[in-house]
């Protein structure tokens, strides 16, 4: 324990070193310097549902220029600016590094903010407050930086880098990361790995997802007779669906069990929350109250982990949350399949078999940090879009000691916090762009 103490805080030492001669020879690799630009590109406004995206599009596009970075503007759909840079290595034919990131934060409520959302404003103790400082524009701007101190240090790629800056990501992704994935530009790619977010880490561990729940978006419908309000009868609408409620209530509560218990972490069990409940006969006044109504419906996000068994909810929905012999119906708004174009879990091994998780780990432990256990993704992001296709794919984001406030009020990512980050990502991206290994099919990239 002493000597994994020691071998630390000597790694900490000699990459402070390191730090430091490279920003004597190159002054915008400083701090100070470093932290404006995360700053500048905070204070574009790119909230939905009118995020401001060319002016991103110019400011990605200006920080290429100062890399000497080839760069490109796609739009699959008008008005949906993506970004594509490209940073060429020396065997182009190696399948290459794709550091993917979004553009769009989602909205914020100003008068519930300390400080203005866009204005990307320091604290006293080095907190920077802006929407996207955590999710996502910090990992946007930590592989730029990441780039450039490995262009000051003169480290040339082995395999081809590219960052892509998608839009749209808040909002599902479809005229982003989906069109991207599945056209005939990222096919010339060549592409072999895919990093994309993760999430912040309260404790001093940094957070590595390799995989993500899938949305199932479930509408449940109840008809019935309609009747007065004061009788008393069976088959109503709203005593069927209420029945339901309840089962999916018990059924929730089993898993949130599991999760309070410590037997599994919240991306391994199915969550189910209810999102809306439409029913009753709406008056001048609200609802009329002496009747009841014939049809009710209530909606439910409901999140399945790759690790799940998606044909046995089905049939628990079928069965018990909407059956027919109680009048019941329901459709999906939306169901993503937790299975790949190949027929496989729609996941990224996470142990020694997947050379690019082996990979990470050493990066981040030889910059100085530690990695955690391996999480399935609790929510969505775009990543699922290229682990359709089978392609390995990461989420990370490092932010350790930071509490989780994607999409809250106030949220924030302290700058000291902010340029570990970047070490970090300096020290995979270095690691990544070395790997000399390879092969060629990409339903198996993941063993590259």
């Amino acid at each position: 324990m002493e000597f994994s103490i020691l071998y630390l805080h000597l790694v900490s030492l000699l990459l402070l070193v390191s730090s430091s001669k490279i920003e004597a020879l190159d002054p915008t690799l400083s701090a100070p310097e470093t932290v404006a630009r995360f700053q500048q590109y905070l204070q574009i406004n790119t909230a939905q549902p009118n995020p401001q995206y060319y002016e991103v599009v110019d400011f990605l596009i200006s920080q290429a220029k100062s890399l000497s970075l080839e760069s490109q503007t796609i739009e699959f759909v008008k008005g949906k600016p993506l970004v594509l840079l490209k940073w060429l290595g020396t065997n182009p034919h190696l399948p290459a590094i794709l550091l993917y990131s979004h553009t769009d934060v989602v909205p914020s409520e100003l008068d519930k903010w300390t400080h203005h959302p866009f204005s990307a404003h320091i604290d006293e103790k080095g907190d920077i407050y802006a929407r996207g400082s955590q999710d996502m524009k910090c990992v946007g701007m930590q592989y730029l930086e990441a780039i450039r101190r490995l262009k000051a240090s003169g480290f040339q790629p082995l395999r081809t880098v590219y960052l892509s800056f998608a839009p749209d990501e808040e909002i599902g992704g479809h005229d982003g990361a989906e069109k991207f994935a599945e056209s005939e530009i990222f096919d010339n790619l060549n592409v072999g790995i895919v990093l994309d977010e993760g999430l912040a880490s309260p404790g001093e561990n940094y957070r590595a997802f390799y995989a993500e729940r899938s949305p199932w978006w479930l509408v449940i419908k109840a008809t019935g007779a309609p009747g007065h309000g004061a009788r008393l009868y069976d088959n109503s609408a709203m005593e069927n669906l209420l029945k339901s409620i309840e089962s999916i209530r018990r059924f929730r509560a089993s898993q949130f069990d599991m999760i309070k218990a410590g037997l599994k972490s919240e991306g391994e069990v199915i969550s189910i929350n209810m999102v809306f409940l439409k029913a009753g006969k709406p008056s001048p006044t609200g609802f009329v109250m002496n009747v009841q109504p014939s049809e009710a419906e209530a909606g439910f996000d409901i999140r399945v982990p790759p690790i799940a068994d998606p044909e046995s909810l089905e049939k628990r929905i079928a069965e018990e949350w909407a059956p027919a012999a109680r009048n019941m119906t329901f459709s999906f708004k939306d169901k993503v399949s937790v299975y790949d174009e190949f027929g496989k879990p729609i996941l990224t091994k996470a142990d020694s078999s997947n050379p690019w998780w082996t990979l990470l780990e050493v990066a981040v432990r030889k910059a100085g940090g530690k990695l955690g256990k391996p999480e399935i993704f609790p929510a969505s992001t775009d990543a699922r879009f290229f682990r359709e296709r089978g392609l390995p794919a990461i989420g990370f984001s490092p932010m350790a000691n930071t509490p989780i406030l994607l999409h809250d009020h106030n949220e924030f990512l302290n700058q000291d916090e902010y340029l570990k980050g970047i070490e970090i990502y300096e020290s995979i991206i270095k690691a990544y762009a070395s790997f000399a290994e390879h092969g060629s099919d990409r339903g198996s990239r993941d063993e590259l």
